[in-house]
């Protein structure tokens, strides 16, 4: 299924008086939208990932003394930090303020989000046995991101909202090594030395993702983002076999909702055709690539977004905006291009840059 072919609020198959249908009405005309299906557009849209975060003050302030998973299950919070790029930036979506092992904390596994260190699991899973702790995702194990969304569409009125979930690569790689990892060596080596596991892994988490996306597009999210952050550690031939399928199974899952689907990697430059044929209707794009050549690899028939270096942010305003320029004009022939950065936010970013970035964008691609 093309962009272009998405189905509207009228003829999905969500129809009637449900948030999801309402929000597609409400949000169809939007810049963002109207890009993501590849249509023309009053300027290009612009969003940032990790915009609801910590590189802003009132961030800080309203998360004080506040644990991180602790703050994606509490509605009201979740609704004040996800409004406030908004607010401040101008910018033409909002993406909803959680993380991406809420999901797995909701159905029971053991683990933390520790301050400059990240997702920590208590047990990893390495053995069959392991796999029988991740049992589906319930709309009443993520109540509270059902509560939040509905908080937030009332007050984003013709804003998007942006659902997200971790894809099953890097969810793996998480549960698999116990946190980050620089190599993914324990993941790489369950992935090759027990494909039948891995493959029964995936799937299951493939199955939670999509569940978890589905609470927050029922809920009224108007689009949604895989995030894949640590696929760019794989070979194509290994992410074809081992991976795609699982990625296939999320987005076939959200399909009939008819909301557009973004796909995000990082270091994924020799991934993209491949992540676009997974089912995306937008590939994401990280810095590395200029957005022409982007184009190319992941061919006809998609929108892109990207691509700033999130580093180019602490130049002066002069390189701010002539890296901008670069950015624009590579993107200048494709059939849609929602500006962002090529990752998220850093944390020491100047928000007013963010902001100047925005209105930047809007004014010199007004149509």
């Amino acid at each position: 299924m093309s962009a272009n072919d998405l189905p509207h609020a009228r003829g999905s198959a969500r129809t009637g008086d449900t948030p999801a249908a309402a929000r597609q009405t409400e949000t169809h005309d939007s810049a963002f939208l109207r890009a993501c299906r590849r249509e023309e557009v009053p300027h290009t849209p612009v969003w940032f990932m990790r915009q609801a975060g910590r590189s802003l003050p009132e961030y800080l302030k309203v998360r004080e003394g506040i644990g991180m998973l602790d703050s994606c299950m509490r509605p009201e919070l979740v609704t004040e930090i996800t409004l406030q790029p908004v607010r401040r930036h101008k910018v033409d979506a909002a993406i909803y303020f959680s993380d991406i092992v809420v999901p797995l904390k909701a159905i029971g596994v053991d683990l933390d989000i520790k301050p400059g260190v990240g997702p920590v699991v208590a047990e990893p899973i390495r053995t069959r046995a392991d796999l029988a702790r991740l049992r589906d995702l319930t709309p009443e194990d993520v109540h509270y991101v059902t509560e939040a969304i509905g908080m937030l569409t009332r007050e984003l009125g013709p804003t998007p909202l942006i659902g997200f979930a971790g894809a099953p690569y890097t969810l793996a790689s998480y549960l698999v090594e116990g946190g980050p990892s620089r190599n993914h060596e324990n993941t790489k080596a369950l992935m090759y030395g027990d494909p039948q596991l891995w493959a029964d892994l995936l799937d299951r988490l493939a199955g939670i993702t999509a569940a978890f996306l589905k609470v927050q597009i029922e809920a009224g999210a108007s689009a949604v983002q895989l995030f894949d952050s640590w696929v760019g550690s794989l070979a194509p031939a290994d992410y074809r076999r081992s991976v795609m399928p699982a990625s296939v199974k999320v987005f076939d899952a959200v399909a009939p909702y008819g909301v557009p689907r973004i796909h995000f990697g990082v270091g994924t430059g020799e991934l993209l055709g491949l992540m676009g044929e997974a089912g995306a209707d937008v590939v994401g794009v990280d810095w590395r690539v200029p957005m022409d050549e982007a184009a190319r690899r992941v061919g006809p028939g998609k929108a892109l977004q990207g691509n700033l270096d999130p580093a180019v942010l602490f130049s002066t305003p002069e390189a701010v905006r002539a890296k901008t320029r670069e950015v624009l004009d590579a993107a200048a022939g494709l059939e849609g291009h929602i500006f962002n950065l090529g990752h998220g936010v850093l944390p020491t970013t100047d928000p007013d840059t963010l902001t100047r970035l925005v209105a930047d964008v809007h004014e010199s691609t007004a149509r």
